[in-house]
């Protein structure tokens, strides 16, 4: 007898169907409880659990590929290596002229020593560059004498009419002999036009490239896709060293949207020599090692007379951070700097969206007597970031800090600030939590009132061309604006 094959009963298979969804829905949220706040941030764990009590399964899934600042066990013990070997080389090197300066600036040397395991070094020569194009011939022009090796680190790198003449040169001193080795930030150069035709031209050269954090698959390579090595810095046999906010790109990325506005980034850059620049050098090898496993050496040279422009006997600490350490070295000494503040605070961030330790700092410092301004881009280059960013004005403009909007369509991408006539910090870490929590960054913390009146002669030069923003102009705007601003708020702390 044939057996009756009999249609399943769809009233029954939905019934269970929606019993297991609900269940899951429910473990999802159980589980996220327990999981999301861990090691994390307590506006950064909020806004994760939110979203994950929202959408369960969606805000879940999104969370396992997002929510996770871990760059993997190899590249965290490479660092860690790195880590020890840095601070073991220079345990036995003095942390330049500590005796002399404030006491406040005393622990924050202490600090970044700690974290970031480099010293204070003394005696070191230091030009500001606050041309874009001056810049990338200054680089090109140290390139053409390099007689050893070049390094070179970029978040993003292009071979294009500006940068032509730099990639030029690292061809150049590669032919005859020089060593030349390049990274950049895989996803970072991929978003700009032409990368496949950089990386064509590079293959046509003596350079040896690689492109950091990359994401391949197939190749058993991948990670939180959003995680950057944002770094920026060249050096040239150990003697010079640049480093700053600017990356190796024309003016205008190469994107015809800005080149039809007019948009162009405004940056600032550091040209270096003497100990620091065994540093920086320090730095690149580590990614170096990070990407390749090769293992460089690195030595130090005397700063030379300061040539015209520069400043010499500048004492310079170098403060690394990101992913590969647990500490977030440039938010503590982001924040230990605005406390220490007595007399005038200037900050210059393209993308100034502060976690609540960074925001207590600036507005606590305004309230309690200190002038503090805040130099940003009138128009954003980026829509979510700009409107999180704008979240904060209310608050900063009631406690008082004085907001300069540069105008557009340029984008002041600087990255820099300086603290009473003692100190200034250059770098390419943005005031934001990406910064903070996922990027590679590198800062330059350099000591004294020359320094500090050069960086704020460029502040000058920001305020003349910026208007100021008041708190009545703020209050006008319509509720719609300011409804994206609080959405794109809450994104911006999902890190």
């Amino acid at each position: 007898m044939i057996p009756l094959v009999t249609s399943p009963d769809w009233t029954v298979v939905a019934a269970v169907a929606g019993v297991v969804l609900v269940l899951a829905d429910l473990a999802i949220r159980v589980v996220a409880l327990g999981v999301i706040p861990a090691n994390r941030r307590p506006a950064s764990g909020m806004a994760w659990l939110l979203l994950t009590l929202l959408i369960p399964l969606a805000g879940f899934a999104i969370f396992l590929l997002f929510g996770r600042t871990a760059v993997g066990r190899a590249r965290s013990r490479k660092q860690y290596v790195a880590n020890a070997e840095i601070a073991a080389r220079t345990s036995g090197i003095d942390s330049g002229p500590v005796g002399t300066i404030p006491p406040y600036l005393q622990t924050v040397v202490r600090l970044n020593r700690e974290l970031g395991a480099l010293p204070l070094l003394a005696d070191n020569n230091v030009e500001v560059l606050d041309d874009y194009r001056g810049s990338i011939a200054a680089m090109t022009a140290a390139v053409a004498e390099a007689e050893d090796y070049v390094h070179v680190e970029f978040y993003i790198v292009a071979w294009d009419v500006v940068t032509g003449p730099l990639m030029d040169a690292l061809s150049a001193a590669a032919e005859r002999g020089v060593t030349v080795r390049l990274l950049f930030d895989h996803l970072g150069s991929r978003g700009i036009p032409g990368y496949d035709g950089l990386l064509s031209r590079l293959a046509g050269t003596g350079v040896e490239w690689h492109p950091m954090l990359p994401i391949q698959p197939l190749k058993g390579r991948f990670r939180r896709p959003d995680l950057r090595n944002h770094r920026k810095l060249l050096v040239v046999d150990g003697r010079v060293g640049f480093t700053g906010s600017q990356n190796l790109t024309e003016p205008g990325y190469n994107k015809p949207k800005n080149h039809r506005v007019g948009r162009e980034w405004v940056e600032l850059m550091l040209r270096l020599e003497g100990p620091v620049v065994a540093a920086l050098d320090a730095t690149f090898a580590t990614d170096w090692y990070s990407e390749t496993d090769q293992v460089l050496s690195v030595q130090g040279c005397p700063a030379p007379a300061p040539a015209a422009g520069a400043l010499g006997g500048v004492a310079c600490q170098l403060v690394p951070s990101g992913p590969g350490f647990t500490t977030e070295n440039n938010l503590r000494m982001f924040t230990s700097l605005v406390y220490g503040a007595t007399r005038r605070i200037s900050l210059t961030s393209p993308y100034f969206v502060p976690d609540e330790s960074l925001l207590y700092a600036v507005t606590t410092a305004a309230q309690r007597g200190v002038p503090t301004e805040l130099f940003v881009s009138e128009a954003s280059d980026q829509f979510m970031v700009g409107h999180a960013q704008a979240s904060y004005y209310r608050a900063l403009l009631e406690a008082g800090v004085r907001i300069h909007l540069y105008p557009a369509p340029f984008v002041l991408h600087s990255k820099h600030f300086t603290i009473d006539d003692d100190v200034a910090v250059v770098g390419s870490s943005n005031m934001d939590m990406r910064s903070f929590a996922l990027n590679y960054e590198l800062s330059t913390m350099l000591l004294g009132s020359d320094i500090v009146s050069r960086l704020r002669a460029v502040e000058d030069t920001y305020r003349v061309l910026s208007r100021e923003l008041t708190l009545q102009e703020w209050g006008a705007r319509p509720w719609r604006s300011r409804y994206v601003d609080n959405v794109m708020r809450l994104t911006a702390a999902l890190q």
